[in-house]
């Protein structure tokens, strides 16, 4: 699995760094078939990015090796062709990935804020201040409670938006980043920042997040997870229109997303049971792809 990477180097003081919220499951093959990415994605890359080498098995047998033991390899960039082609080429058989060595300090801070514009509005903020976070995720009022409710990670309740940043590296560089983030978070109107203080504290504030799925299956009989991304300044146009179209179909939704790099994960709440929700929450989901191309991104 994913995280079994990290657990067999993590004694030597490495690490793998693509983290998608599924990695105590998800096999590093799937990884490179759907070039996954996870919370720490902004800084550190997707699985692309983190490839150095793959063995596949083409569909008439034929054992390829593409890449070698370090990055951009020669010639085509057949490797990149092959990462995302949801097995459709080939099926990968080896890997060959980059580790990298565990920073030496990693804080995490939890960001509230009491309205949705203001959260996604700091995101670019802190990007244009030149500080990149290793990670930078968003989530809604709904998905925060859900959270919470499951398990217990100190989130703001009465938030309507919370940021969970995460800034690693020398200890000296990273106080100084906190406090830079600080400031910008404050001059954004933030309602409450809290910084974690030890490893414990900061793998309980991700856990919130990378639980936020699961946690909301509890809350609704059924939700459709959708997957676009956006420019990073598009995001406060984006939360205006989620409630605009949640209100027009009569639907909730919970969004978390990675807010760095405008990568949306809004899942539609609704009950198959009941006539036509379905339907609604399909076309809901379709109106919100229609909105992210609208607003310059893509389907992911």
């Amino acid at each position: 699995t994913n995280l079994a990477i990290t657990h067999a180097v993590q004694a030597d003081g490495f690490y793998y760094a693509p983290d998608p919220s599924s990695q105590i499951a998800c096999s590093v093959g799937g990884n490179v078939a759907e070039n996954s990415g996870g919370v720490h994605c902004l800084k550190y890359g997707l699985t692309t990015n983190n490839l150095l080498g793959i063995e596949l098995v083409t569909i008439d047998g034929e054992i390829l090796r593409l890449g070698g033991k370090h990055l951009d390899a020669g010639d085509y960039d057949l490797m990149g062709v092959m990462t995302g082609s949801e097995g459709l080429l080939g099926i990968v058989s080896e890997v060959t990935l980059r580790i990298l060595q565990k920073p030496a300090t990693q804080r995490a801070l939890l960001v509230g804020f009491d309205d949705t514009g203001s959260a996604a509005k700091s995101v670019g903020d802190v990007i244009g201040a030149g500080i990149i976070p290793a990670g930078m995720e968003m989530m809604d009022g709904l998905a925060i409670n859900a959270a919470e409710d499951f398990v217990n990670a100190g989130y703001p309740r009465g938030a309507a938006a919370l940021l969970i940043i995460e800034l690693d590296g020398p200890e000296i560089e990273v106080n100084t980043l906190i406090d830079r983030v600080a400031k910008v978070m404050d001059s954004a109107g933030a309602s409450s920042l809290k910084v974690s203080n030890s490893e414990e504290e900061r793998n309980l504030f991700w856990a919130g997040r990378k639980s936020a799925f699961p946690a909301v299956g509890r809350i609704s009989p059924d939700y459709l997870c959708m997957d676009g991304t956006i420019p990073r300044r598009r995001l406060p146009d984006m939360m205006v229109r989620m409630a605009s179209l949640s209100q027009k179909y009569g639907l909730r939704v919970a969004n978390v997303f990675h807010a760095g790099d405008g990568n949306l994960h809004p899942l539609i709440l609704f009950d198959a049971n009941q006539p036509d929700e379905l339907q609604r929450a399909e076309d809901f989901g379709a109106d919100i792809l229609r909105a992210c191309v609208e607003m310059g991104g893509v389907l992911t």
